[in-house]
């Protein structure tokens, strides 16, 4: 029986003890009494009846009041304690019982607090020596993912099912290039923990890839290890390189079963191309350039006639001009091409050329003790280069200058040159034959301490360079200069980006290993289990039937309980009509930042890819939802995947508590708020919202998805309609 039910119950037995003596003690007298008995009893009760009736309503009155005021204090009272006890068992360990109610309440409120500081001293000592014993695994858990993000190599690790377990910020910037709406969703829809890495690959070529290694790890290979080469959907061109994680324990044939899978990968579509171009370039230079050659040939041979008329011979000779001018451009051409080459046949660095020099300066004058200085240095200049390696060179080479023609000081030259870059090593002083030139480049470097199998021209052949020696006559200078390949500038990374999460990146999850969802259906599956997304909208206004527009979409992922805030999905969206002053008071987001944004039909695909194979989260999700529903015909996007309510969760899990409000849940919650009123802060706050749900709803028995949705459905939130 329900609380109000057993008040209501009270009411009536309490009528029932006012009334029902009265009246049975009357009717009794009633039977007894004859005629004329009646007849004056009634004309000595009825005169006072009326005062009667309202003495009686007026004591039914404070009756109730008394019984309604006792039971908000003990029986309501209670009731809350008993959820504020849960909250201290659960979500909350430090929350208290503020004493309140009648005496004995307040005493029951003290004796529940000085326990619970009893259990969270004896929770205190168990989670410290707990936390000792992880500490080691922990480590190793950070040095792993701290090693993966710092690859420059893009890394996925994978377990049998295709799920991704771990992945580096490399990873993730190239599957940016392999999205379809790069722009919105930032290839957050293909790469994530949880995800399933059939999103790129085909299922079939990575099953063909395991049982490859599978077959070589039966013969015992030393690297059992399979490459592969495929397309994906956005056209990009992928190299990968798969390699098995092994089970730490071994099988009954003494063989470690295969767990999952890590893929290495490079996007070798810009190489490809390249060198597709290259064979364009070499294929045009020769045919082109045979064709022309034997135009000016044969015009030549013309002009070797001493009769030939003279507007004949001016044809001719504008045939040859023509012809070498065409040849000249086609080279030119041929040389622009073969620079952009350069820049992907070699696993260079690229860096700064002013801080190369500087470096070079430092080794030179450390190393070789010869002072330096610098000559118009072009600061914006990027190189493509092997700085070691060039950085050996060039010390070499002033090591020899320094010991045999005696130069006492060297200067440095950088310029642009098209694109490529030239670097000058120049000195004053006796200028060098071409033979001691050769004979340097040829000769293995050894200064110093120093001994390097490799020669000059091997540096500047795997910069696939020149290098030559050039004089000054009129300023008694020589100097050697390197072409070397120029780079693009690279991008600042977004600070932004770097700003939204934890300084390490949260790409791995381990425990995904043992992740499986083959066997279950989503509704019977633990609430723990799951992999959501939890989103919110920022509008134009509060009705969305009425033309209220989505002008901010914020989301983020919990995968096997855990919040990614990496994994983020924030979005502005052009509504396409003005926003009221109110509205951006509420939101903060103005008219001018939603100049150039995309539309919400751009946008719509994007974070339904993002939420794909998810169940969505929203608090107050019955106002987000209608918004999305009703752009359903415009864009042909259905949100159809399970949807759970925060706020009706906690009308659910806490139904005698006044606010339902994300705020007050998050204060209940002992959970710090940031960034409210933007999308994606509305979006992470309700999912660490609903990760302390979890283990309260347990205590309710409501583990599965169906329940949760279940008991959602009963409360009485749930009959909102927007």
């Amino acid at each position: 029986m329900t609380a109000r039910a057993r008040f209501i119950l009270a009411v009536c037995i309490l009528a029932l003890l006012m009334t029902g003596p009265f009246v049975l003690t009357a009717g009794l007298v009633w039977l007894e009494a004859g005629e004329a008995d009646r007849a004056r009893l009634i004309d000595a009760v009825a005169p006072h009846l009326p005062l009667g009736t309202l003495m009686t309503i007026a004591g039914f009155a404070i009756g109730m009041a008394v019984v309604r005021n006792l039971f908000r204090q003990y029986v309501k009272g209670l009731l809350r304690m008993e959820e504020h006890l849960k909250l201290m068992l659960g979500a909350n360990h430090e929350f208290r019982v503020k004493p309140a109610g009648p005496p004995e309440v307040q005493a029951l409120a003290h004796a529940v607090n000085a326990l619970a500081q009893q259990r969270d001293e004896l929770l205190q000592d168990v989670e410290a020596q707990i936390s000792q014993a992880k500490h080691s695994v922990e480590e190793e858990k950070n040095r792993l993912a701290a090693l993966m993000s710092e690859l420059t190599q893009s890394v996925v690790v994978c377990n049998l099912d295709g799920r991704i377990l771990l992945y580096n910020h490399r990873a993730r910037q190239q599957f940016r290039a392999l999205s379809d709406a790069p722009a919105v969703a930032g290839g957050g829809e293909l790469i994530g923990l949880g995800r399933s890495i059939y999103a790129v690959f085909e299922r079939n070529l990575v099953n063909h890839a395991l049982e490859s290694i599978q077959h070589r790890l039966r013969r015992s290979a030393t690297q059992p290890v399979a490459n592969f080469v495929t397309t994906t959907r956005a056209g990009q061109l992928l190299r990968a390189q798969m390699a098995p994680v092994l089970s730490v324990t071994q099988g009954e044939g003494g063989e470690r079963a295969i767990t999952g899978f890590i893929l290495m990968l490079d996007n070798i579509t810009r190489t490809f191309e390249t060198e597709s171009k290259r064979d364009q370039m070499l294929h045009t230079l020769t045919e082109g350039n045979r064709a022309a050659l034997a135009n000016v040939r044969a015009a030549a041979e013309m002009l070797e006639y001493p009769d030939l008329q003279e507007d004949l011979r001016e044809r001719f000779r504008t045939v040859i001009r023509d012809e070498v001018r065409a040849m000249s451009t086609r080279l030119d051409e041929t040389a622009n091409e073969f620079a952009d080459s350069l820049k992907a046949r070699w696993p260079l660095e690229e860096m700064l050329g002013a801080d190369l020099i500087a470096a070079v300066q430092r080794r030179i004058e450390n190393v070789v003790r010869l002072p330096t200085k610098l000559e118009e240095v072009d600061e914006s200049l990027w190189v493509k280069v092997d700085s070691f390696s060039l950085l050996q060179a060039l010390t070499y080479l002033a090591n020899r200058l320094s010991d045999e023609f005696e130069v006492r000081e060297v200067r440095f030259r950088l310029s642009a040159a098209g694109r490529l870059a030239h670097l000058d090593l120049i000195w004053s002083g006796q200028a060098m034959s071409t033979e001691t030139v050769m004979s340097w480049e040829l000769e293995p470097m050894r200064f110093a301490d120093e001994n390097s199998p490799l020669t000059v021209r091997d540096v500047i052949e795997r910069h696939d360079g020149e290098m030559w020696l050039e004089r000054e006559k009129v300023r008694h200078r020589a100097f050697f200069r390197i072409l070397l390949p120029a780079a693009v500038p690279q991008e600042q990374l977004d600070e932004a980006t770097i700003l939204k999460g934890e300084s390490r990146p949260e790409y791995y999850d381990f425990d995904l290993f043992n992740w499986s969802d083959k066997s279950r259906a989503l509704d019977d599956r633990l609430l723990s289990e799951l992999t959501y997304t939890v989103f919110d909208t920022e509008t134009t206004g509060l009705n969305p039937s009425q033309g209220d527009e989505i002008i901010q979409i914020g989301a983020t992922r919990i995968v096997n309980c855990k919040l990614l805030r990496q994994e983020s999905f924030e979005q502005l969206v052009d509504p396409c009509r003005y926003l009221s002053p109110e509205s951006v008071q509420i939101h903060g987001i103005t008219q001018e930042m939603l100049k150039n944004q995309p539309t919400i039909e751009a946008v719509l695909p994007a974070f339904h890819a993002f939420a794909e194979d998810t169940v969505l989260i929203a608090h107050n999700a019955a106002f987000d939802m209608r918004f999305l529903q009703l752009k359903e015909e415009a864009t042909g996007i259905r949100f159809d995947q399970p949807v759970l309510d925060t706020l009706l969760l906690s009308a659910v899990i806490h139904p005698n508590q006044e606010s339902h409000r994300l705020e007050a849940i998050a204060e209940r919650l002992n959970l710090p708020i940031l960034g409210r009123h933007t999308a994606l802060g509305d979006a992470i706050v309700t999912a660490e919202v609903f990760l302390k749900m979890i283990p309260l709803l347990a205590t309710m028995g409501i583990r599965t998805l169906r329940q949760a949705r279940e008991a959602a459905e009963k409360s009485y939130y749930a009959r909102v309609k927007y």
